[in-house]
């Protein structure tokens, strides 16, 4: 089993930036892609950005490409999203997950427990 625990989700005005951290444990955090999804309130979950073990793949929807980051230290076996210029529209809880790397829901067999994000106007 792998565990995995976001943080760093809060309030934050339209036009600011948060970062959200995802550590794991367990398992072989390395052996596994890693992604964000978020669900905003009423909606189903959506991906919004994906990263391979070795760093080497990186995907992001088109709402957040060129305002978000996602980014992994396999030796501290935690994943990051720094997210930039944000809307009210990324209000939503956000999610970690591990499998192999895509935009899907299927390809993630591990979740974390989401931490809300609110980008107040």
């Amino acid at each position: 089993q792998l565990q995995l625990v976001e943080s760093g989700g809060g309030l934050v005005q339209a036009g600011g930036s948060l970062r959200l951290s995802c550590a794991g444990s367990g398992r072989a955090f390395s052996d596994y892609a890693t992604g964000w999804f978020r669900q905003p309130p009423g909606k189903e979950r959506e991906f919004v950005a994906a990263i391979s073990w070795t760093s080497a793949v990186e995907l992001y929807a088109d709402s957040v490409k060129g305002r978000f980051t996602t980014s992994r230290d396999n030796a501290k076996k935690t994943i990051y999203l720094q997210m930039n210029s944000l809307k009210p529209d990324d209000t939503a809880v956000y999610y970690c997950a591990a499998g192999s790397v895509g935009r899907n829901v299927r390809n993630y067999d591990y979740w974390g427990q989401g931490t809300q994000v609110t980008v107040s106007s």
